[in-house]
């Protein structure tokens, strides 16, 4: 199982800006990597590392209500900078990091977890209980997202 061979924890944020970078900026400079609210104490970061220590998936859980699901009850929170290395994809890394944070979320009362996912993750998200919402767009930096959410 995954889970024996990774560690999942709560992290520094730049912790997880190299691999963030090279996942989501197309292998830019690790500040390529930082996005608004990074420094905001109630911003929670899990990754996990691997048998040696190397970070190898990232998740950012940032405390900001859905644009589209404003009158749901509870407190939003919202996903960002989620990445996993090269390698590892498929094999249950990303699953582990966003239990993590739906654990934090679940920890922290509960509420409305949402993301702006890339078109290709719609499925991985859909796995953990997430629905899409609204129309997809085009994000001229960085390609065709979905907005999906769920309820913890």
């Amino acid at each position: 199982m995954i889970d024996d061979m990774i560690d999942v924890r709560r992290v520094a944020v730049e912790e997880t800006y190299p691999l963030r970078a090279k996942v989501l900026r197309n292998g830019g400079p690790p500040d390529a990597a930082r996005v608004p609210g990074d420094d905001d104490p109630e911003v929670a970061t899990y990754a996990a590392l691997d048998a040696d220590g190397s970070l190898i998936g990232c998740v950012g859980l940032f405390p900001e209500e859905c644009p589209d699901l404003a009158e749901h009850p509870g407190r939003g929170w919202r996903i960002r900078g989620m990445a996993t290395a090269d390698g590892w994809r498929g094999k249950g890394v990303g699953a582990e990091v966003l239990q993590a944070a739906l654990d934090h979320v679940a920890a922290e009362g509960g509420g409305l977890v949402w993301c702006n996912a890339r078109t290709p993750a719609v499925p991985f998200y859909g796995r953990a209980g997430f629905h899409g919402i609204g129309e997809p767009w085009d994000d001229p930096e960085i390609g065709p997202h979905v907005r999906m959410w769920r309820a913890v």
